[in-house]
Parts: C-alpha cells; sequence; structure tokens
C-alpha cells in the first residue's frame, strides 16, 4: 500500500524543508512542492493559471502514484482552503492508498521571524509576512491534521508527520 503525504501550512511554516526531510527518512519516495508547477515570472494568479496548476499537480501526483518505483508521495502546497485538497484527493487515483493530509502551523511571532530571514536572505520578498500572517486563521477551518511546528527541528516536525493517522479512500 502507498501513502500520500499532503502537506500544507502558510508560507514560511516550514513545509518544504520538512517534506525534504520526509524524502530521505521515508522508503521509495518521491517529493513535489505545488510551486514548482507555476514557477513564473511574472507570477500571475489569475483564474487560467489556477485551473493549471491543479491540473499540473493532480497530473504529477497520479503518475507518481501509478509508478511501482514509489511507495510514498509527498506533496506540499499552501493549502489553504478545504475545495483545494478535495480537488486534489478527487481527482487522484488514490485506490490501495492511504491519505495523510497535515498542515503545518506556527504562532506568528515565529512565522513572522522565519519569513524575515527568508527576505534578509533575498529568498522571498517582504510583501509575504503580511500575507501568510493573514493566512494563518484558514488552516484551523480545514479537515487536516495540524502540526505545530513552534520551537521543533524539522526532524521532529518529520517524524510527527510520519506518524499521523491516514485514511483510505
Amino acid at each position: 500500500m502507498k501513502t500520500l503525504y499532503l502537506i500544507g501550512g502558510t508560507m514560511g511554516v516550514g513545509k518544504t524543508a520538512v517534506c525534504q526531510q520526509l524524502k530521505k527518512d521515508l522508503p521509495q519516495s518521491v517529493f513535489l512542492d505545488g510551486d514548482w508547477c507555476w514557477d513564473s515570472d511574472p507570477f500571475q494568479v489569475i483564474e487560467e493559471t489556477k485551473l493549471m496548476v491543479m491540473d499540473n499537480i493532480c497530473h504529477l501526483l497520479n503518475n507518481f502514484l501509478a509508478c511501482s518505483a514509489y511507495k510514498n508521495v509527498i506533496f506540499c502546497w499552501v493549502m489553504h482552503q478545504q475545495t483545494i485538497i478535495d480537488t486534489i484527493i478527487n481527482s487522484l487515483h488514490t485506490e490501495n492508498c492511504t491519505v495523510k493530509c497535515v498542515s503545518l502551523i506556527a504562532n506568528e511571532q515565529s512565522l513572522r521571524e522565519r519569513l524575515e530571514q527568508d527576505v534578509a536572505a533575498g529568498i522571498r520578498s517582504m510583501d509575504v509576512i503580511e500575507k501568510s500572517i493573514s493566512r494563518m486563521p484558514l488552516y484551523q477551518k480545514i479537515n487536516t491534521t495540524k502540526i505545530d511546528t513552534n520551537g521543533k527541528t524539522i526532524q521532529m516536525v518529520a517524524d510527527e508527520i510520519k506518524h499521523t493517522k491516514g485514511r483510505n479512500k
């Protein structure tokens, strides 16, 4: 049986770092970051690109799920609305697959500090801080396992994710 990990969280909460750790920890794993599916310049969030990114994500995830080389498929993206998660899950072939839906959360101070470090390093722009903080409450409203990342190492968070309960379709 395969396991599909859907890891959500606001920008700067540590999704990519944790998923990279999971990729190392879990046997026969593959990792997809949803941001890679529409990395463009200029970055445009319009109806056409939103439909395109969902199609790209679901196509790649279905290919990973169908490939016998992989037992663990790891995906991360902001996923701040239940409809995003539902659309992805309903578009995937998850027969004989356990699906684990997790949202990484942090308090405002930790999130602000992480994002300010990224801004100082030139990884993110300053406007992402308020955008990310404003999305924090949305994660309490969706049907996922919440994992608080405050004061935890990447390995600690990855270990918690590995031990979450999943569901079968």
